[in-house]
């Protein structure tokens, strides 16, 4: 089995040298944009826009660049455009969320 299969399964979250590899249970129409917790192998991410078109993907991704400190071009969506759940790529974050920790 790939090891980086088999560390998505065990956590939300792996490396890919230097980039991160985030799974997301995103929450799109939210009051706050926030990290949230950790729900088995996905990061709970909210956001306040609402899912029409994927402009919730897109405004997540917005969030996340300023959370990671990151331009939003570093971030690659997987998969997971028009879905609650998705999968990130994001490459060389100057920061990190508590419960990430580089390799």
């Amino acid at each position: 089995m790939n090891c980086l299969i088999f560390n998505m399964m065990e956590s939300f979250y792996s490396w890919d040298d230097d980039v991160l590899v985030l799974n997301i249970l995103g929450t799109p129409g939210a009051k706050l944009n926030k990290i949230g917790k950790v729900k088995g192998n996905q990061l709970k991410v909210s956001v306040t826009a609402q899912p029409t078109d994927g402009k919730a993907t897109d405004h997540m991704i917005a969030f996340l660049a300023t959370q990671f400190k990151v331009a939003q071009k570093d971030i690659e969506l997987v998969f997971g455009q028009f879905s609650i759940h998705k999968q990130l790529r994001i490459k060389n974050p100057s920061k990190l969320p508590a419960g990430i920790t580089r390799k």
